[in-house]
């Protein structure tokens, strides 16, 4: 069967189901590739008229909220014991200077780290479950954890939802060989664009410390 048949096969149900449980997974606070399958549906939502873009985006949004509220809900009734527990079971994600880097941000920019984390792979696994262990007051956590789902899942969707539009006609051609170029071209641009807003909070950082340092 050619790829392009294959792929018409696959329920767009499926689809919007693996994406939300996915992602929600990862925002519990369960190491996986949520950034990664997001993209990888979004191209497909640009390649398949059965897959709608609209609901991709809000299935995934949904299960970053979702899972986000439930790490904080899981992370409030565990306490410290509980990073402890990931830590050692865990320990290239949480290990002691993953939380550590993770509760600095929560000291220097609050509920905002929240928001901020969902841009960021690591801090996206530790947001709902520290700011649980945090105690942070739950309106807090909410209002940043819905702005920071929808912005995230909604413009990663969007982003690469475009470009896979843009190499639709190369992938129709070249079928196989098309899919996986699209794909890396779709990640490639996320990855470009995590990268400048890397950057551009590395800078505020380090201007904000030398700012505090002539303070001193």
């Amino acid at each position: 069967m050619h790829i392009q048949e294959w792929l018409e096969t696959v329920p767009a149900v499926s689809v919007y189901l693996l994406v939300g449980v996915v992602i929600g997974l990862e925002s519990l606070g369960i190491p996986l590739p949520g950034e990664i399958v997001l993209v990888s549906a979004s191209i497909l939502a640009a390649t398949q008229d059965h897959i709608n873009p609209f609901v991709l985006g809000a299935c995934a949004s949904t299960g970053a909220i979702l899972g986000d509220s439930a790490g904080y809900l899981i992370g409030r009734k565990g306490g410290q014991p509980l990073l402890h527990w990931a830590g050692r079971k865990f320990p290239k994600h949480f290990g002691p200077d993953h939380v550590a880097m993770a509760e600095a941000k929560f000291d220097k920019w609050g509920m905002w780290a929240v928001f901020f984390g969902r841009f960021i792979a690591l801090l996206r696994i530790f947001a709902g479950p520290l700011a649980g262990v945090l105690r942070m007051p739950y309106w807090k956590f909410l209002i940043a954890n819905v702005l920071g789902g929808i912005l995230w899942a909604g413009g990663t969707t969007a982003l690469i939802y475009s470009v896979g539009i843009v190499a639709e006609p190369w992938l129709k051609r070249f079928s196989y060989w098309g899919l996986g170029a699209a794909v890396l071209i779709g990640i490639g641009s996320f990855l470009v664009m995590k990268r400048r807003v890397k950057k551009a909070a590395a800078a505020r950082e380090a201007k904000e410390s030398a700012v505090a340092a002539t303070a001193d």
